[in-house]
């Protein structure tokens, strides 16, 4: 992802020197202009000290505006009269130039817990469909001036200025809208299951990872004009539609019962072929094709009936 954002280059200097620094000034303002009124100095001299002294005292005041604290996994996007000046993101207490806007943005991680919203898949179908995201911030300068960090359905007063929660609420916002069209789109490309005639190797209930991985490149596709990455996405809610989820579990049912009868017959009639193999092999008995034909029936009914055979005992010669 092409990115905007640059480093500040401009003055940055320690914070806690500059503090210090800042404070011996102030005090020494404040009693400088104490000897100032008791010194007795001509009006027109005392009055040019005076004035000095105040505006140093101004520009102190002005100076503290200044100091930033900046903690692990957040930034300050700097703007001096509208123009940007770069990003800081290294941490700790630093001094600038107090007239610099200093905007706070957080690069924290943040979670979407989406709700399950109804969509129809690519049969047509109507399912409900959630997902969870993980994504955070990785372009402060497209997360600042590339979208409206107050587009919201309510409007948000304070999100203009350099409250980070709001911002990050309406960010949050942009988030859910994408990823729900995102959402829609992916449900929209791939069948539920597999069922009836259609045999694709990929669905929605089936796909796992491979799913994931898909939503997860059409959310990243959607988010980096805003300057958002999302770590992980992953599909955590997936059903039938309630209207159609009796009959879409009757109809699984059903498939259920024809492939477990089906892997039945496959097997018995392979035992049965073996049977006649090895009676045949060993030479116990000779059928003839009459014999056989009865004989794989017979076969074919105790393994593939669902109710316990009953053994009859055949006291006679095997031709009566």
């Amino acid at each position: 992802m092409k990115t905007k954002e640059e480093k500040f280059n401009g003055v940055k200097l320690p914070g806690i020197p500059a503090l210090v620094f800042n404070l011996v000034l102030l005090f020494a303002s404040i009693f400088l202009f104490i000897k100032l009124m008791l010194s007795g100095l001509p009006v027109l001299l005392l009055g040019i000290f005076i004035v000095a002294d105040l505006l140093l005292f101004i520009f102190l005041i002005i100076s503290f505006y200044g100091f930033m604290q900046i903690e692990p996994n957040e930034a300050r996007v700097m703007l001096f009269f509208g123009k940007y000046e770069g990003t800081v993101k290294e941490n700790g207490f630093f001094w600038v130039n107090p007239f610099y806007a200093k905007n706070k943005l957080t690069l924290r991680a943040r979670n979407l817990d989406a709700e399950p919203i109804k969509v129809n898949d690519k049969n047509g179908n109507p399912i409900m469909i959630g997902q969870v995201i993980v994504w955070k911030v990785v372009d402060t300068y497209k997360a600042s001036f590339d979208i409206d960090s107050a587009s919201r359905t309510t409007t948000i007063q304070t999100a203009a200025g350099n409250n980070v929660n709001e911002k990050m609420k309406s960010y949050e916002y942009f988030v859910k809208v994408q990823s729900d069209a995102a959402l829609r789109m992916v449900a929209g490309m791939y069948a539920y299951d597999n069922s009836g005639d259609d045999r694709e190797r990929l669905t929605l209930r089936s796909g796992g990872e491979e799913m994931n991985d898909i939503l997860e490149n059409q959310l990243n596709e959607r988010l980096a004009l805003a300057g958002i990455e999302v770590v992980e996405a992953r599909i955590n809610y997936l059903a039938y539609a309630p209207e159609i989820a009796a009959v879409m579990l009757r109809r699984q049912q059903a498939d259920a019962i024809i492939a477990a009868r089906e892997r039945i017959v496959d097997g018995a009639v392979g035992m049965v072929k073996h049977a006649l193999d090895k009676l045949s092999e060993d030479g116990i008995i000779e059928l003839d094709d009459e014999k056989k034909a009865a004989m794989v029936s017979n076969l074919l009914v105790v393994l593939c009936g669902e109710e316990h055979a009953q053994p009859i005992i055949n006291t006679g010669t095997l031709y009566n």
